[in-house]
């Protein structure tokens, strides 16, 4: 149980610094697209993806690519940049499609 309780403190406490906070306020926000998510499907009864899903992916994407740039982690790296272009590209296929259609 000791070498747990160190094993956290290492993890949690002892790397503790501003990019982590960062870290940590970036999966927040990319969490929260999910949590948007299912209380609009609950809303409604069936699975939807409203805009706002879209506005903090791009947040917390943005955050987490900051992050794992400074952390130099190439993977993390390459999947929130390729996270980015994608819901961008989803943003404005709905922005375009409210433009031709403002009943949408």
């Amino acid at each position: 149980m000791d070498a747990l309780i160190e094993w956290i403190h290492a993890v949690f406490v002892e790397q503790l610094n501003l990019w982590i906070i960062l870290g940590f306020i970036a999966q927040a926000m990319f969490m929260m697209r999910f949590v948007i998510q299912w209380i609009a499907s609950e809303r409604v009864g069936r699975s939807i993806v409203p805009v706002a899903f879209w506005f903090f992916s791009i947040a917390g994407g943005t955050l987490l690519l900051i992050y794992s740039i400074q952390r130099q982690d190439p993977v993390f790296i390459a999947g929130q940049g390729l996270g980015l272009l994608i819901y961008f590209r989803n943003l404005w296929l709905i922005f375009k499609e409210k433009r031709q259609d403002p009943t949408i």
